[in-house]
């Protein structure tokens, strides 16, 4: 492979604007057909097997009306009580707008201060535009807000409206390029990067969005796909561009720099990009469409940006020459340090009093662990937006008004095709009895009087610890057989049971796939064991923060966040997933340098402390780079990418301080030759792959005799 990036590198410098066209339309393209053609964004949250999965179809094919999106319109005098006759006109409004099935009843408070509509939609939120539609509910209701109403909006479509995105995009792009700026001393080096990364990033969120004409892609995965495709992209083209210009300090000339380059760092680039689509592929074991969708759309960025670094970044460093060195380098022909003598002199530190430093390295990583086994995991809701938002308002108002289980309704779903129908009074006597329960209101049958649903009103928020333990007790104490429980509530128990018990199968599925690419690369059992070791700690502890906090609250407000609020369900999987295969990018490149010096010298030792020296400034770079990329996200008004964000710049700084500068250092110093170790069997079995690209490659004038035989 090697020879083959050689070839190709040395070409594109050698004929950049080839390249370079061939981008500019192929990004042109693939975005011109996603304006055309692609398709718009859906959240699939089906949990197959599940009671609430089975109530839902139930809704959908018995209560056309009940089973569509819908929307909460709270109205609240200050004083005195709400009009009645400027509800039913408001109503009345609501009912005439588009895709509207029906409009509830409006149901006033005790003391008439407040009432509520709910509206519900013949299709799914998915098939909605939330901004326009909740535009369209304002105008609705804005006679009573001319009155003087407090009026408030929440359920599904205003629930489901995002606020503007790119503040985070900017945020992270305009921090990379300060620090590129600051470690290379050239616009050009730090610019170039960032263009190749952002090149990469828009061919592969415009493949998002055709994909999302042929199937459900979660409304979430762009912006996920972006937050990882953008820290990776641009610490691929840095890992690159750092060994150019060391093959410039070197005296090559651009082109032959830019082809060794690719072939060296290059490879690594693509194995390092692998790694990551292996860890996402773990997403698949989950079985829940939005995981799975989100797993592959990261991968489309992850595998656009990989194509843009080992082809896009060729052809622009040859355009650029020696710009990429700073002018005095230029100007001098210096010779540019490759290794850090201040990395050298820790390495060395380190390795002269290993047992102590791993061991407080140990102390340190499980205290900042250790808060995570009292995590607990849930699904945000509405009470976790800021007090400016309206569906907070909306909740808080229902909440005051109505008690805080208002906000998050159960439904019983009976088949009376299996049930008895003159079992409903005795269903609706056993729910009012349930723990936990404050009311059941009478229960709705379907048009053809072959299903009933009965709504259930618990005593606690949707956030409440103690609703999962109600439903638990509706389903085993209440419900004949052909019932089920249902509402938004249900499903959050069944999903997070349900992610409980596939999270397991996803971290050994990528935990053995990771082991066995490194295991193949590195040609070792023992190196592969104590990289996973090395990650499960580093995710651990970021587990063990965001639980301080966000559930804790050590920094929900500093985020923008209105008190402590769970981790959300999604993110543990999420989060094992990118950062293992993130962290798995480091691990590689310092690594194979460590592997180089250790194949060159015999010296297992020594070879830990070259490669740390030398691969320690530009990891640290890209470290910084995606640590300020991943904080910029944590700006995202959406929880679960503000949680994502935060963890993944915990866990990616943690990787790149404790990790690579403490822990991996004074293992592979007590381990010595046993890091290299691999049965006699299994060195005959694997193939040999030089991650590093150790092979010479062809001479300049032998890559232009093939190229040009008439000319040679």
């Amino acid at each position: 492979m090697s020879r083959l990036l050689y070839r190709l590198g040395r070409a594109a410098a050698l004929r950049p604007w080839r390249m370079i066209v061939i981008w500019v339309v192929l990004v042109g393209a693939v975005g011109g057909v996603a304006g055309v053609a692609g398709g718009a964004l859906h959240d699939d949250y089906t949990l197959a097997g599940t009671g609430s999965q089975r109530a839902t179809d139930l809704l959908r094919d018995r209560f056309p009306a009940l089973s569509g999106a819908d929307a909460r319109v709270v109205v609240h005098a200050e004083r005195g009580r709400v009009d009645q006759a400027r509800l039913a006109d408001a109503g009345a409004r609501l009912a005439r707008l588009p895709h509207v099935s029906v409009v509830e009843p409006p149901q006033p408070s005790r003391d008439g201060a407040t009432a509520y509509f709910t509206v519900r939609y013949d299709v799914p939120v998915t098939d909605l535009k939330p901004g326009p539609t909740l535009d369209r509910l304002r105008e609705a209701a804005g006679p009573l807000e001319a009155a003087g109403y407090q009026v408030e909006f929440g359920g599904m479509v205003p629930e489901n409206v995002t606020a503007p995105g790119g503040a985070a995009e900017a945020v992270g792009v305009g921090a990379a390029l300060v620090i590129l700026l600051l470690a290379f001393g050239s616009v050009v080096a730090a610019g170039l990067p960032l263009v190749v990364a952002l090149a990469g990033l828009g061919a592969g969120v415009s493949g998002i969005t055709i994909v999302a004409a042929f199937t459900n892609v979660a409304t979430t995965a762009p912006t996920m796909a972006i937050m990882v495709g953008l820290g990776v992209g641009i610490d691929y083209a840095l890992f690159i561009l750092t060994r150019h210009r060391e093959g410039l300090a070197e005296g090559l000339d651009v082109p032959e720099s830019v082809g060794r380059a690719t072939a060296t760092a290059g490879q690594s680039v693509i194995f390092a990009g692998v790694t990551v689509l292996l860890a996402l592929c773990g997403l698949l074991l989950s079985r829940i469409p939005v995981f799975i969708t989100m797993g592959f759309t990261t991968g489309i960025v992850v595998a656009a940006t990989v194509a843009s670094a080992v082809t896009l970044l060729p052809a622009v460093l040859g355009l650029a020459g020696r710009r990429v060195l700073r002018r005095r380098d230029r100007a001098a022909g210096a010779k540019i340090a490759v290794e850090s003598p201040r990395v050298r002199r820790w390495a060395d530190g380190v390795a002269r009093r290993p047992w102590a430093w791993l061991l407080a390295a140990l102390v340190l990583m499980l205290t900042l662990a250790a808060p995570a086994l009292d995590m607990r995991t849930w699904p945000s809701d509405a009470s976790s937006e800021p007090t400016s938002n309206t569906v907070r308002r909306a909740y808080d108002l229902m909440a005051e008004a109505y008690g805080p289980g208002a906000n998050g309704p159960l439904l019983v779903t009976v088949d009376l095709r299996r049930a008895d129908p003159a079992g409903l009074p005795a269903l609706r006597d056993r729910l009012a009895a349930t723990e936990g329960v404050v009311a059941v209101p009478p229960a709705r049958l379907s048009p053809d009087r072959s299903a009933a649903v009965v709504p259930v009103v618990p005593a606690y928020g949707p956030q409440d610890e103690r609703v999962t333990g109600l439903v638990e007790r509706i389903r085993a104490d209440a419900l004949p057989d052909g019932a089920e429980v249902t509402g938004f509530t249900a499903i959050y128990v069944d999903l997070a049971r349900v992610l409980d018990e596939r999270l397991w199968p996803v971290i050994g599925v990528v935990v053995a796939t990771s082991f066995l690419m490194l295991m193949v690369v590195f040609r070792s059992l023992v190196t592969p064991l104590k990289a996973a070791a090395m990650n499960l700690l580093s995710i651990g502890a970021a587990y063990g923060v965001l639980t301080a906090v966000f559930q804790w609250g050590w920094g929900a407000e500093l985020l923008g966040l209105p008190h402590s609020v769970p981790v959300s369900s999604f993110i543990v999987l999420l989060m094992f997933a990118v950062l293992f295969g993130v962290s798995m990018d480091y691990e590689v490149f310092l690594l194979s340098r460590v592997r180089e010096e250790w194949l060159r010298t015999g010296d297992a030792r020594g070879s830990v402390g070259v490669g740390l020296a030398a691969t320690g400034r530009v990891i640290s770079s890209a470290a910084i780079i995606m640590v300020a990329v991943f904080l910029g996200f944590a700006l995202d008004p959406g929880l679960v990418i503000k949680q994502m964000g935060v963890g993944l710049a915990v866990a990616v700084a943690l990787d790149a301080t404790v990790v690579r500068l403490v822990l991996v250092p004074a293992a592979m110093t007590l381990l010595g030759r046993a890091n290299w170790w691999l049965p006699r069997p299994l060195e005959r079995v694997l193939p040999a792959i030089d991650v590093h690209g150790g092979a010479a490659p062809e001479s300049a004038d032998a890559a232009v005799a093939e190229r040009e035989p008439s000319r040679a």
